[in-house]
């Protein structure tokens, strides 16, 4: 069964007086990849916080479908004090499971964390400090909580920015295989080329809605800058 449809109606969002989205319509097809490109301070990662119910908004959000899975997500960067005494497996068990994650997890959910961790080429890090991981290795085991349990919809914002060759085409390999799968993906992306790609859709952002679409018809070879500046 697909992943569930996403319809952003007159989304508009204000911070300190700044119009930070501006009534944004669109919709996202169930099971859809769909990329969501724009300038930087355009309000992208602010329209995905609004979907995940992190910041407050006009307008409504509306997930459309028989049935609603988890939500995985996968941020740019994680706000994480470095000198916190946890390890890999301490941060998937707080980040992936209900219980505190101090009672320890079931056999179940442990096998499925160190599968997750084994898809994103993370698992050898399970006992080292997170704190002490590189800004790529970091991000892989972010992915990886993102897979544990699997989502019927994936949320990314730009999770390839921080991270190394290796592991930006483990993250594509993924996403591939869980778009297969059904699940819908909305992943905010710089990378035109990725998005031409891999989008089955397009959103174009800068406050506005500036375009929306198929990739090959609104996309141009050249990096569309004059299209979100």
């Amino acid at each position: 069964m697909p992943g569930p449809a996403i319809v952003f109606d007159k989304v508009t969002l204000e911070l300190g007086g700044t119009r930070i989205l501006d009534n944004v319509s669109f919709r996202i097809e169930p099971g859809a990849l769909h990329c969501i490109v724009g300038a930087n301070g355009g309000g992208k990662t602010s329209l995905i916080r609004s979907l995940l119910g992190q910041m407050p908004h006009a307008g409504q959000i509306r997930l459309e479908g028989e049935q609603h899975g988890p939500v995985g997500y996968v941020p740019q960067v994680l706000d994480f004090d470095r000198n916190v005494p946890m390890t890999v497996r301490d941060v998937m068990a707080l980040l992936t499971q209900r219980k505190p994650a101090f009672l320890g997890a079931s056999r179940t959910h442990r096998a499925g964390v160190e599968a997750a961790l084994r898809r994103m080429g993370a698992l050898e890090k399970e006992q080292r400090p997170f704190g002490g991981l590189s800004g790529g290795e970091r991000q892989r085991v972010l992915f990886a909580q993102a897979l544990e349990p699997l989502p019927s919809l994936l949320v990314l914002d730009e999770p390839c920015a921080n991270i190394d060759e290796p592991g930006a085409r483990i993250v594509e390999e993924v996403v591939l295989e869980l778009n297969a799968k059904g699940v819908t993906v909305v992943w905010i992306n710089h990378d035109w080329d990725q998005v031409r790609r891999l989008a089955h859709s397009v959103t174009g952002i800068n406050r506005k809605v500036i375009f929306h679409g198929v990739p090959s018809e609104v996309l141009t070879w050249a990096e569309p800058k004059a299209m979100v500046s």
